[in-house]
């Protein structure tokens, strides 16, 4: 072989290489577990889930091509996670979708080394699953789910609004978070702007729900708080056909209990985070790692008024708050 020959073999050779390896990975198969709360039925689930495949395919990911998502149910039952992390490890998936703390948490304490992106979070460093939302540090990041506790305010702001008399609002909470304390702080200074008294109702177990509603009665609150907290989220059902049982209007953290038929919500716009989340999902697949990914928080909010069960508990819901609600359930 004469040297003119052997440059250009050598050269071609630079050149077909990086083009084999990248041909390789763009018919590589990505591999992505999913651990969530939810039961895995219902139009609400559908939706979250339709808009993270739509983020994905935003950005050239789409499910059965070039990505297969493999989904873990928890069904309401949060001590099921770790088992259900494990599970998700063992299929050596790419990455790790959480969605909530526990389910978050439960990927970390399992694998230090999938990325994880998370979703439907309160206080991701006060649950020590990052080291800061700028930095966050490890393999975890994604999208909190409050702003802040001012979000609190808000919505008692809004009951106010609902029910001008309010004098007794019952909130109810799972302090079994490093948030709790912060979110209650934030009602209590909230409520004594607006002259309103607090009755604080403390919740661990579903068994506990129909005690803290007794009480409730007993003391005469005459409207309900729900604080966010994935008990709350997981039990959404029963607090809100206990609600309706004990004739309260009740505001959500979640659009979801609403949609189930309770009264009032103003939370994160929770499509538009999962659809946010595939943003993560592609960087991170690409090559990026979680460490330097800013955590981010919400940029869109709603505010959804269910109708049906505002004429069951009797309410007449000023125009202008209806003219400002994002929706309305008939």
């Amino acid at each position: 072989m004469d040297r003119r020959t052997f440059l250009a073999t050598l050269t071609g050779s630079f050149l077909v290489a990086p083009l084999a390896a990248e041909a390789q990975q763009a018919g590589k198969v990505y591999r992505i577990g999913v651990l969530t709360n939810a039961l895995p039925s219902g139009p609400e689930v559908s939706r979250l889930w339709g808009a993270f495949r739509q983020g994905l395919g935003e950005h050239g990911w789409f499910e059965g091509q070039n990505v297969l998502i493999e989904y873990r149910w928890a069904e309401g039952r949060v001590e099921r996670f770790p088992s259900l992390a494990a599970e998700v490890v063992s299929l050596k998936p790419d990455l790790i979708v959480a969605v909530t703390g526990p389910a978050a948490r439960a990927a970390k304490q399992v694998t230090s080394t999938i990325p994880v992106v998370m979703i439907y979070v309160v206080d991701p460093v006060g649950d020590d699953l990052v080291a800061s939302l700028a930095r966050p540090g490890g393999n975890v990041t994604g999208l909190m789910f409050v702003v802040g506790p001012e979000i609190v305010t808000k919505q008692l702001e809004l009951l106010k609004e609902v029910l001008p008399k309010v004098s007794r609002v019952a909130v109810l909470l799972n302090p079994d978070s490093p948030s709790s304390p912060i979110f209650l702080k934030e009602v209590q200074a909230a409520a004594k702007a607006l002259a309103v008294d607090l009755q604080l109702l403390v919740v661990r177990s579903p068994d506990e729900l129909e005690g803290a509603f007794a009480a409730m009665a007993r003391e005469r609150a005459t409207a309900l708080l729900v604080l966010p907290h994935p008990f709350t989220y997981a039990h959404a059902r029963r607090i809100v056909d206990l609600a309706a049982t004990s004739r309260l209007p009740a505001v959500f953290p979640f659009r979801e209990s609403v949609q189930i038929g309770g009264f009032m919500a103003y939370a994160a716009n929770a499509p538009d985070m999962f659809r946010r989340s595939a943003t993560y999902v592609d960087k991170i697949l690409r090559g990026a790692k979680p460490a330097d990914l800013p955590v981010e928080q919400p940029t869109k909010f709603e505010l959804v008024i269910n109708l049906n069960t505002t004429k069951t508990l009797g309410l007449t819901i000023p125009q202008s708050l209806l003219l400002r609600a994002d929706e309305v359930i008939q």
